[in-house]
């Protein structure tokens, strides 16, 4: 059967990627699109959230809004690597969609709480503001949860400092509620992600599709590149969201480990530090990291399902 899955992101080029990925594979059912704050604001990732529907051919599901703001912290955004619109590069078509008249944390509670339990997973591949408002809101959400597959953190590896990550940077006290809330989550984290790079073998069978949604792709990757280049001296942009998107279609595709993972909260250089604790015999706990891709069978599975739009 396919898995049920809420997508809660803020495109974002790799979520815009995460998001067609998620609608082109039959291993999926995309029950609604949430955004939150996090790459842009909160309005132009929600923009770019319709504009990617219309470019897949989206329909029939809800898209809704979240929260613009992180629960205690200031803004920020990732502009240096997503540009002004926060999905910058190639031509974004005009949406036909509207956003559904409903707040993204009420649809994501009221659809967890409206499906059987433990048939949907959630998969947030930006800030988890709108998750932790869930999981307090509604906690009976947690238990009824198959699963929270998580794009952000580190457990070697950070980026938006030395060793924290741009999702669990801008929201840190998200990430201890929904590390700490009790239902499984998987991080599948910088250490896994830079192992998704789209070099320009990946981009050229993009581009050998000759499709719409193929050559949208090739305009996310070169400009995602681009700023890669320029910010973090990459050679190949990593596509961070699908991998998250990925483990659900197929775990195969992802080694992962069970071990304790507390987020930083109050660290002076480690603030929104994922704290992974390796050490031997572990402790009982809830949450797995992501440690190894099989990365030609990930690009198989991306570019499939782009080609099935």
């Amino acid at each position: 059967m396919a898995q049920k899955i809420i997508l809660d992101c803020d495109p974002g080029h790799d979520d815009a990627i995460a998001m067609m990925l998620a609608w082109g594979n039959p291993n999926i059912d995309l029950l609604a699109v949430t955004t939150v704050v996090g790459n842009q604001t909160l309005e132009k990732v929600s923009r770019n959230a319709l504009a990617v529907a219309e470019i897949a051919n989206i329909r029939g599901i809800p898209i809704a809004k979240g929260s613009p703001r992180p629960l205690v912290r200031e803004v920020e955004n990732a502009a240096s690597i997503h540009g002004d619109s926060g999905l910058d590069g190639p031509t974004l078509p005009e949406p036909t969609m509207q956003f559904a008249n409903k707040h993204a944390v009420n649809l994501i509670i009221d659809l967890i709480m409206s499906h059987p339990e433990k048939t949907i997973t959630l998969v947030p591949t930006g800030g988890l503001t709108n998750i932790a408002l869930a999981a307090r809101l509604e906690p009976r959400i947690i238990d009824r949860v198959k699963e929270v597959v998580l794009m952000g953190g580190g457990y070697h590896t950070g980026n938006w400092s030395a060793v924290a990550e741009f999702n669990i940077k801008i929201d840190p006290e998200a990430a201890h509620i929904v590390f700490s809330a009790g239902w499984k989550v998987t991080m599948v984290g910088l250490d896994l992600t830079h192992q998704a790079l789209a070099t320009p073998d990946v981009v050229e069978r993009f581009a050998a599709l000759n499709s719409k949604p193929g050559q949208f792709v090739v305009g996310l990757l070169e400009f995602f590149g681009k700023m890669y280049k320029r910010a973090e001296n990459l050679d190949a942009p990593p596509v961070h969201d699908a991998c998250a998107v990925a483990y659900v279609i197929d775990p195969s595709l992802i080694e992962v480990q069970q071990v304790p993972v507390n987020i930083e909260l109050t660290g002076t250089h480690t603030l929104g530090m994922t704290v992974a604790d390796f050490r031997y015999p572990p402790k009982p706990c809830n949450t797995w990291v992501a440690k190894k891709l099989d990365r030609e069978r990930f690009w198989d599975v991306v570019v499939d399902a782009v080609k099935n739009l």
